[in-house]
């Protein structure tokens, strides 16, 4: 039998390090990490006892105002650019990998209407989708499968995911730009409603092969 102090809050032999200290050590893991981190995953590699969810709002609060943010994206916790320095990082951030028309439309159509079927992106498009544009999207980890749907056939659904949600700088879905935001930002082209004219209307994804590409290589 140990003689060996408890503590008697917690019933464990050391207590929780200084939140001056907490903070470091989520600054230190945040600053390192390539992708967001959980609290859950934070607080499993800190001293036992710590708060991360509370290391994490002081270091937020530290960061206001300076040259990154400690920024929440879904669940997780990551250190980002400012918004308004993000011209800074233009050469490093042109992503080379290349979206067709099609993927494009496709990734769109998840992000404003998820959970959404295969059907009902299809329907959205008026024209079918290629299982290589579903593909492309899985393996670029921009979207993932979600929940089946409780209908015939139990069809799965598909929705964004938080890299999606990370490499455009929001927080969750609800972020995403409106219409007028999108038409204002020179994004979106001020055609008829959709109802007037149908986005696929006389083409399909084989068609889309040889259109400009969203992302060019350099």
């Amino acid at each position: 039998m140990t003689d060996e102090p408890q503590d008697e809050g917690t019933g464990t032999l050391f207590e929780a390090p200084p939140l001056a200290e907490q903070e470091r050590m989520v600054e230190a893991v945040l600053f390192a990490s390539s992708e967001p981190v959980t609290s859950a995953d934070l607080e499993a590699r800190m001293p036992h006892g710590s708060d991360a969810a509370q290391a994490v709002e002081i270091l937020q609060k530290r960061y206001e105002g300076r040259g990154v943010r400690v920024v929440c994206v879904g669940e997780a916790w990551a250190i980002r650019t400012a918004p308004d320095l993000g011209f800074l990082m233009q050469k490093e951030t042109v992503e080379t990998r290349k979206l067709s028309r099609a993927a494009i439309e496709t990734l769109a159509i998840v992000a404003y209407h998820q959970p959404c079927t295969r059907a009902e992106i299809e329907e959205i498009r008026g024209v079918s989708v290629s299982r290589g544009t579903i593909d492309q999207l899985l393996e670029m980890e921009w979207i993932r499968l979600g929940r089946r749907r409780m209908t015939p056939g139990r069809p799965v659904t598909f929705v964004v995911t938080p890299q999606f949600l990370d490499h455009f700088g929001l927080e969750n879905a609800r972020d995403l730009p409106g219409l007028k935001e999108l038409r204002a930002a020179g994004l979106l082209e001020n055609r008829p409603p959709p109802g007037t004219m149908p986005l696929g209307e006389g083409r399909d994804d084989s068609e889309d092969e040889d259109q400009t590409e969203l992302f060019e290589e350099e």
